[in-house]
């Protein structure tokens, strides 16, 4: 998997990748590119047969064991914000207990990439892990992505699906883009900086200013309050993760049926269905799975769900049972309702054809997959380019993933 998402991007790219820099100006929607399936397999649990949560252990002595960087008493502005976390231990041992499985889930993903712990509790500062929706150039997700940050990354972002609310396809492309900026600039503090105020600024400044000493805790190069302050809740939330007994809170335990799992999907069908049979509300899959912005999960954006460990093994058995055909029907319909639009008209729409069954003559059709292009196309069914774009009335070469190509004339 690592493979897939550890190429080098453009130094020019680097300016983009600040999930909470400044607005940038609208960009087009990026195509549709789903995570490699062991991006989740591997990190989760297989739900081939029951659903195996992993080994019991302690989620916190994990996470404190990962820790990179500076502790407690390195600067005493992170004793001050760990303080105002916790002025109220009640409230914030209920608020890490309700987001306790989205942490472990990302815990997974931040190990696997060999990221420093405390970027674990990144979505903490950032969102406090909830799928927050983004409207028109705001950031979105629990990571906060901006939409050119999407684009950059081959995410797709639409009113059908937001790839910056899909946690296990955000969370593994945040790690990748972390564990890169380490590697670059060989500092997890500049890797913070560089998260929160794009890595060609800082990349800048350490040429200018030199690479910071270990010591102050908070490099002194010239970044703005902000950026400084977003490396100061980071490890003040991993200074109460280190010390709870010193604010006088206690961290909540895990119970291996809150784990979140992935779990493959093998066909399209509306949240609604997913959640019945996973037996849940339609809210809690939605809160987990907010990735699917239109109320229908579409395997063709992401073919798995995030559910929790005592949920998953009822999905499958349920999702495995044979549909009736008015079921099917239903369900078809749904998903042509809900594929990506495409540049051709009406006429030649696979929901039209559906809804209207007007043609006894069918045409050959192909449904455009990640990396193809017109020119592959053309080139599997034997047909020519210009043929391509008369029958499907493209006015560029320009493709969506899911998009439907006629690549035959009627017989």
């Amino acid at each position: 998997m690592k493979s897939r998402y550890l190429r080098p991007l453009p130094l020019a790219l680097s300016m983009l990748l600040a999930a909470c820099a400044s607005t940038p100006t609208q960009s087009p929607h990026a195509p549709t590119v789903q995570p490699p399936q062991s991006t989740i397999t591997d990190i989760d649990h297989s739900v081939g047969g029951p659903a195996k949560p992993e080994p019991a252990s302690d989620v916190w002595e994990q996470l404190r064991s990962s820790f990179a960087m500076n502790d407690c008493d390195a600067d005493p502005a992170i004793i001050e914000s760990a303080q105002r976390y916790t002025a109220n231990p009640e409230r914030f041992e209920t608020q890490v207990r309700e987001i306790l499985p989205h942490l472990a889930y990302v815990q997974q993903i931040a190990a696997k990439h060999g990221v420093a712990g405390e970027f674990v509790l990144l979505p903490w500062v950032e969102s406090h892990y909830r799928p927050i929706p983004g409207s028109k150039n705001n950031p979105a997700g629990m990571w906060q992505i901006m939409p050119v940050t999407a684009n950059a990354m081959g995410m797709r972002v639409d009113k059908r699906y937001d790839g910056r609310l899909d946690m296990p396809a955000a969370t593994d492309a945040v790690m990748t883009l972390l564990r890169r900026y380490h590697d670059d600039l060989q500092d997890w503090r500049l890797a913070d900086f560089a998260y929160n105020a794009g890595e060609f600024g800082i990349r800048k400044m350490v040429e200018q200013h030199g690479m910071p000493a270990n010591e102050p805790a908070i490099p002194r190069l010239p970044v703005k309050r902000i950026t400084r302050e977003h490396l100061i809740k980071l490890l003040a939330m991993a200074c109460v993760v280190r010390e709870p007994d010193r604010f006088h809170v206690t961290l909540p335990s895990l119970p291996s049926e809150q784990r979140l799992v992935s779990v493959d999907v093998g066909r399209s069908m509306p949240i609604a269905q997913a959640a019945n049979h996973a037996g849940m509300s339609v809210d809690e899959i939605k809160n987990l799975n907010a990735g699917f912005r239109n109320g229908f999960v579409d395997t063709q954006a992401a073919a798995y769900l995030l559910l929790p460990n005592s949920k998953a093994e009822k999905f499958r058995l349920a999702s495995s049972q044979p549909s009736s055909n008015n079921a099917d029907e239903q369900q078809t319909s749904l998903l042509a309702l809900s594929s990506p639009a495409t540049n051709q008209d009406d006429s030649s729409s696979p929901s039209t054809a559906a809804h209207q069954g007007k043609s006894k003559n069918k045409s050959k059709t192909h449904t455009v997959k990640s990396g193809e292009s017109l020119w592959n196309i053309a080139h599997q069914y034997s047909v020519d380019i210009k043929q391509l774009e008369r029958w499907n009335n493209l006015r560029s070469q320009k493709l969506k993933l899911g998009q439907v190509l006629k690549v035959s004339e009627s017989s």
